[in-house]
C-alpha cells in the first residue's frame, strides 16, 4: 500500500537484531496484559496482616495496563488465599524506586521477595541485596540476566514471539514479497529479546525465501508508544508509505501504530501482531485494524508465584522445587535458573471470545459502537 506524500530523509537505522538472549531450556508458557479489570481480578477480601510478609514490586504503569489491571489484584488475591501478607507497590518505571521499595521492603522483614524488574542491571542488583540478607527472591515475568534469583515464574516468551510471527504469516498468505515493518520492546527487557528470537523463527526463512521482505527492524525504548508510533510512521514514510505487514511486539505498540496507519488511511488493510489481549487491542481486532494479539492467563501465573512463596517462606524449597519443575538458561550468569512455564494462546477475530469467557477482559470492555455487529457475530455477551 502506499501513501501520497514523499519519503521522510534520516529515518531511524535498521536494527539487524536484537540478539539471542536467553534459551529456554523446556518450552511450555503463558502472561497476559489487559486494559481493565474484570470480575475475576477483583483482590481478595481477606485482611492485611496474620499472614507472612512477602514484598512485591512491579515495574511501571505508562506502557501496559496490565501491572494494576490483572497482575496486583491478582497476585494480591492468589497470596492471601495461599496464607501470604502481601505488600505490592509499582515502580512507575524508575529504576531509583525500584531499588528504594525493595530496600524498604527487606528492612521490613519480608520473608520473600518478588520482583518484575525495569532492567536486567536492576533486577540483579536489588536480587543481590535480598540475597545478602538471606531473603529468597523469585524473578517475576522478566528474568534477570547475570542475577542471582532463586525461582523464575513466566510464560514461553519465545513461543509468544513464535505466535506473533504465525499470525502475521497466516494474515499474509499468498502475498508473495510482502513488506513487512518489526518494532519491537525494549532492548533491556530480556522478554523482548525472547520475543524478537520466537518470531524470527517462522519469519526469518520467509525473508530468506523471499517470500516477505524485511523493511526496518527497530527496538523500543522503554516500551514507549509514542516513541514507537513516531518510529513507525518514520519507518513508513522512509518507505515511500508502503507496508503489507506489522510485527507490533505488544497491544500498546500496536495501537500506537494503528493511529499512523489510520493517519494515511491504510488501517484494516495493513497487518499488525501484538500482545497481551488488552481491551483496546480486542477492540482493535474486532473493527479489523489489528490482525492478532497473545493471550497470556495472569492468573496462572499468579498462582504458580503465590504457591512458590509460599513454600520460600516456610523454607521448603523441596515443595518449591517441585512446583518450578523446567530450567531456563541464564547465558550471562552462566546458570539454569529453576522456572515455571506457561502456555500463552493466539487470538485472532476468530477466537476473541476466549479471552472474555476466561474473565480477563468483559464483553462491555470492547463491544462498543464500531464494534458490536463482531461482538453479535462471535456471540460475545
Amino acid at each position: 500500500m502506499r501513501v501520497g506524500r514523499s519519503a521522510l530523509r534520516g529515518a531511524p537505522k535498521m536494527i539487524a537484531a536484537l540478539g539471542l538472549g536467553l534459551v529456554l531450556t523446556l518450552t511450555a508458557c503463558g502472561a497476559n496484559s489487559s486494559g481493565g479489570s474484570s470480575g475475576g481480578t477483583a483482590p481478595s477480601a481477606a485482611p492485611a496482616g496474620g499472614g507472612v510478609k512477602v514484598g512485591v514490586i512491579l515495574p511501571e504503569t505508562d506502557t501496559s495496563a496490565r501491572w494494576e489491571g490483572f497482575d496486583k489484584p491478582m497476585l494480591d488475591k492468589a497470596m492471601r488465599a495461599a496464607g501470604l501478607d502481601p505488600d505490592i507497590q509499582n515502580a512507575q518505571g524508575d529504576e531509583q524506586k525500584f531499588s528504594t521499595l525493595a530496600d524498604g521492603m527487606i528492612s521490613s522483614g519480608v520473608k520473600v521477595l518478588v520482583i518484575a524488574s525495569i532492567s536486567s542491571d536492576g533486577g540483579s542488583a536489588v536480587a543481590a541485596k535480598a540475597k545478602a540478607q538471606g531473603i529468597p527472591v523469585i524473578d517475576y515475568d522478566r528474568l534477570n540476566l547475570g542475577g542471582t534469583s532463586d525461582y523464575y515464574v513466566s510464560f514461553d516468551n519465545e513461543k509468544v514471539g513464535a505466535l506473533q510471527g504465525q499470525g502475521l504469516a497466516q494474515a499474509l498468505q499468498g502475498k508473495q514479497g510482502a513488506q513487512v515493518i518489526q518494532i519491537e520492546g525494549a532492548p533491556t527487557d530480556n522478554n523482548a529479546t525472547l520475543f524478537y528470537n520466537g518470531q524470527q523463527t517462522v519469519l526469518k526463512p520467509m525473508y530468506d525465501s523471499g517470500q516477505l521482505k524485511l523493511v526496518a527492524n527497530q527496538a523500543i525504548d522503554k516500551w514507549d508508544n509514542q516513541v514507537g508510533g513516531q518510529t513507525f510512521e518514520q519507518l513508513l514514510t522512509g518507505n515511500g508509505g508502503k507496508v503489507d505487514g506489522v510485527v507490533a511486539a505488544n497491544d500498546g505498540l500496536a495501537g500506537a501504530i494503528v493511529t499512523v496507519l489510520t493517519k494515511y488511511g491504510l488501517n484494516g488493510q495493513v497487518a499488525v501482531t501484538g500482545q497481551d489481549a488488552t481491551a483496546d487491542g480486542l477492540q482493535a481486532i474486532l473493527r479489523g485494524d489489528q490482525y492478532m494479539t497473545v493471550f497470556k492467563p495472569i492468573q496462572e501465573e499468579a498462582d504458580a508465584t503465590a504457591k512458590l512463596a509460599a513454600a520460600l517462606a516456610k523454607g521448603d524449597t523441596a515443595t518449591a522445587d517441585q512446583t518450578a519443575t523446567q530450567t531456563v538458561n541464564d547465558p550471562k550468569g552462566n546458570r539454569e535458573v529453576k522456572s515455571v512455564l506457561l502456555t500463552p494462546q493466539l487470538i485472532t477475530k476468530d477466537n476473541v471470545k476466549t479471552v472474555t469467557d476466561a474473565g480477563y477482559v468483559t464483553a462491555s470492555e470492547i463491544c462498543v459502537q464500531a464494534t458490536q455487529a463482531a461482538c453479535d457475530a462471535a456471540g460475545i455477551k
